[in-house]
């Protein structure tokens, strides 16, 4: 990537702009799920992002329209004691997608480059063999027929700091409230160097990651959405389809680690 500065944000958008935007992607959407199922394909969307960096409001907006026996949103909890002993990507293996299926892992087992990292909930040795075992189990997955996309959606530390409070004080909101947020702000400076490790070591060419800013829910949502569908075939799509603001969604590569792209 050329150059280290940080690409100017795009406008926002209107109320009757975004929800136009988004019923035309929507529809795509519907579109695309009728050519998995019609041709027995298997897609898998990870999304990945700090505490409150709009993960939930993506998937609500992915699935909103879709068939619900064909689309799985997966959210796991902590893990049992059972689930510990057990080899660690065997309680994610369960839930990935089999033919006809589109699934979203709302967090992944990047959990254990993330949360587990920071928060000291993994040792560095559980810790070096995920990240050595990672490119190795995708590899597999895509092998095996799987379409992986994978989103990492990163937020400023301003915006996350109006969020969590805004969860403090949203009676709509209170389920999302975790004892983490607590301590999401204070392991900043941690979180960003587990995530740039993360990009890093598990970007590879068969499974690459993307980065969408996501100050803006709005344009995060919209362009995410345009990415996926950009970078999936299927049957009855547009001759052109919209492209994604590439100040909005950014393909991985090392030289971002250097700019002024993400969140320091």
């Amino acid at each position: 990537m050329s150059g280290t500065k940080r690409p100017a944000d795009p406008p926002a958008l209107s109320d009757k702009r975004y929800k136009k935007e988004l019923y035309e992607l929507q529809v795509e959407l519907v579109k695309l799920q009728r050519d998995i199922i019609a041709r027995d394909r298997k897609l898998l969307v990870i999304l990945e992002g700090r505490d409150a960096a709009g993960k939930d409001g993506v998937v609500k907006r992915i699935v909103q329209h879709l068939s619900p026996r064909e689309t799985r949103v997966v959210a796991l909890g902590t893990p049992s004691d059972r689930e510990r002993s057990e080899w660690y990507f065997q309680r994610f293996t369960a839930h990935l997608p089999a033919a006809r299926e589109l699934v979203i892992f709302n967090r992944s087992w990047y959990n254990r480059a993330g949360v587990e990292r920071v928060m000291g909930f993994c040792d560095d040795e559980q810790y070096e063999r995920f990240m050595v075992s990672v490119p190795q189990y995708e590899d597999m997955l895509v092998g095996s027929g799987t379409v992986l996309l994978k989103y990492y959606l990163d937020i400023s530390k301003p915006e996350q700091k109006k969020r969590l409070a805004d969860r403090r004080t949203d009676p709509l909101k209170q389920w999302k409230i975790s004892p983490i947020d607590n301590v999401a702000v204070k392991h900043w400076t941690g979180y960003s160097r587990a995530r740039d490790a993360m990009l890093l070591r598990t970007h590879t060419s068969v499974a690459p990651w993307n980065v969408v800013r996501a100050d803006d829910k709005r344009l995060a949502r919209i362009h995410l959405i345009r990415d996926l569908l950009a970078r999936v075939d299927y049957r009855g799509q547009p001759a052109e389809k919209p492209a994604p603001d590439s100040r909005v969604v950014i393909p991985f590569e090392p030289a971002l680690l250097q700019a002024d792209i993400l969140a320091p």
